[in-house]
């Protein structure tokens, strides 16, 4: 399960914006930094361009911030290879068929946004209440974007919560056709941890150890099929054995159907 977020405090960028970081700070109830003492090794800062959040010490990387109008998830945009990108291979999206999503660890949102982009309605589900803010902070700022304003309102949702939970009250009329999981795995080797994205989301969330429980969950609310991304070179997660897989270089995508029987959890 994710760690306690007793390590993270909110600051504001600027005096001007120290009471949006103290409603902010309140509402998620963590500490407010007002000193810029360091004490702490995260701040979620409140910026003139948005949320973001970064490492505190010497040699601690650049700050993230979700952006869905620049950098890479403008270029996945423009540039993806389409319906035969590995990704919308595995949602099952062909010819005029679009999915509904559950994206069950949305985290920075990016996969969720790809697919928004190939015409599926994406509801991202995210349980840790900071990665929450900033995707809520980034949400709001891509709608009002006049070129992905408009896609970005009607595709795209967020609601703060566990998929566990979900899964146990989940109306049948809500329930997605597909359930998309993107675990945070144990990392095995120092040289997995380059991305600064992979570095400062591990010092707040540590690894999804109930990652057999997240499939289990997710069995059960997809009307379709459930599509895990794991290391390219790592086991399945343990319980329900594939129905196929799509591979890249880096990463597999396990495809599970969803037959009646593992829809009543007996898979």
């Amino acid at each position: 399960m994710p760690k306690t977020i007793t390590m993270i405090a909110v600051a504001a960028e600027t005096p001007e914006l120290a009471d949006k970081a103290a409603e902010l700070a309140a509402r998620l109830e963590i500490p407010l930094d007002e000193t810029g003492s360091a004490d702490y090794p995260l701040l979620l800062e409140v910026t003139v361009e948005g949320l973001q959040l970064r490492r505190t010490g010497p040699g601690a990387p650049g700050p993230i911030r979700i952006d869905f109008t620049s950098g890479r998830a403008e270029y996945r945009r423009r540039h993806s290879k389409g319906r035969k990108e590995t990704l919308v291979r595995a949602m099952g999206i062909k010819g005029k068929l679009r999915p509904t999503v559950l994206d069950g660890t949305a985290g920075l949102g990016r996969d969720a946004f790809v697919l928004a982009c190939r015409g599926c309605k994406v509801e991202m589900l995210e349980r840790n209440p900071v990665i929450a803010a900033l995707l809520e902070d980034g949400l709001r700022r891509a709608g009002a974007d006049p070129e992905i304003g408009p896609l970005v309102r009607e595709r795209m949702s967020l609601s703060k919560g566990d998929i566990l939970l979900e899964a146990t009250r989940m109306e049948e009329e809500r329930r997605p056709e597909v359930v998309y999981l993107d675990p945070m795995y144990p990392h095995r080797n120092k040289s997995a941890l380059v991305k600064k994205e992979m570095r400062i989301l591990r010092t707040l969330v540590g690894d999804d150890e109930d990652s057999d429980r997240l499939l289990s969950a997710a069995l059960t609310v997809a009307t379709k099929r459930v599509v895990v991304k794991r290391p390219a070179a790592a086991t399945p997660l343990p319980g329900a054995k594939p129905d196929l897989d799509f591979k890249t270089k880096s990463h597999r995508f396990d495809v599970y159907f969803i037959r009646e029987q593992s829809r009543s959890g007996q898979k």
